[in-house]
């Protein structure tokens, strides 16, 4: 692996580390006009399921006619006073070592967090979209993401910038923002990847007491009896969903939610694309899923 001063893309066997703003800038202002930019933002603390955004994004922009770009940074504005930001996991090492792996040229991983905030005066917000399923009990949250997007969007410029279905949420308020803000390029997306029991992939899931990981089972468990159910010809939502709290426990359920899958607001039938949504606690860790019926 390579790090230094930012240069023009070259080769794509190497994979340069960026530490700053400006330095980003001054990379980004150095591609050729000819050239094709991918991006992917994470938290980091990598798995499979970045790895498919990773492997997606280098798919649409094959190496040597464009860089594909890993941004690694945990966003301290999305995460509200009392959730995990202190433990959110983090290993930077092996995040790189998977980034070279998924034929990254650019890891963008800031060495001081509060860079990419000069002042907390400037905020981007979707109204609507941001106050339903996560944003009723995160009421910050999703500010924090379209700020950081909003940032990383214009500092890389990309063709593509592809995200994860499994926050289905933050997709649906970040193509909205997108559009509404003339960002250019394009928002792709690539579905859950789960683990080879059914749990979908996440960078929490590390945080999971051995007990923890078998109870959070039934959350997937139960995902898979709705679409049971409405595959049955089931299509009230008060049917689909019954059951869902003795279904989940132990776990606390933040919501267990059917919502229309392009406004994101409630429905009582399944009569276009709806999204199941689910937020539930195993353990104090905060897991989500989600099915699109209709889709």
């Amino acid at each position: 692996m390579r790090s230094g001063t930012a240069t023009s893309f070259v080769d794509p066997a190497s994979m340069k580390i960026i530490r700053t703003v400006p330095e980003l800038s001054g990379w980004r202002a150095a591609v050729p006009s000819t050239e094709h930019v991918a991006f992917v933002p994470t938290m980091g603390f990598l798995h499979a399921g970045h790895l498919s955004l990773l492997h997606d994004a280098r798919r649409r922009v094959p190496s040597g006619t464009g860089p594909l770009v890993l941004s690694i940074f945990v966003n301290p504005t999305q995460f509200d006073p009392g959730e995990d930001l202190d433990a959110y996991p983090r290993n930077e090492a092996q995040d790189l070592e998977l980034a070279e792996s998924a034929g990254v040229d650019v890891v963008f991983s800031p060495d001081d967090p509060g860079q990419m905030y000069p002042s907390r005066q400037t905020w981007v917000n979707v109204e609507g979209l941001s106050s339903t399923l996560c944003g009723e009990s995160r009421p910050n949250h999703f500010r924090g993401v379209c700020t950081v997007v909003a940032k990383l969007w214009m500092l890389v410029r990309p063709d593509v910038a592809v995200f994860g279905e499994k926050d289905y949420q933050q997709l649906a308020i970040l193509r909205r923002m997108h559009a509404d803000l003339f960002l250019g390029g394009e928002v792709a997306s690539m579905p859950i990847v789960r683990e080879d029991d059914g749990l979908a992939m996440s960078s929490r899931n590390a945080n999971l007491s051995p007990s923890a990981r078998a109870q959070a089972l039934r959350l997937p468990a139960f995902r898979s009896e709705v679409l049971r159910r409405f595959e049955a010809g089931d299509t009230e939502v008060s049917t689909l969903l019954a059951g869902a709290e003795d279904a989940l426990a132990p776990g606390v359920v933040d919501y267990v939610q059917a919502v229309d899958a392009s406004s994101l607001q409630p429905v009582e039938r399944v009569a276009a694309p709806t999204l199941v949504a689910f937020a539930v606690r195993y353990g104090g860790v905060r897991l989500i899923d989600n099915v699109v019926l209709l889709s």
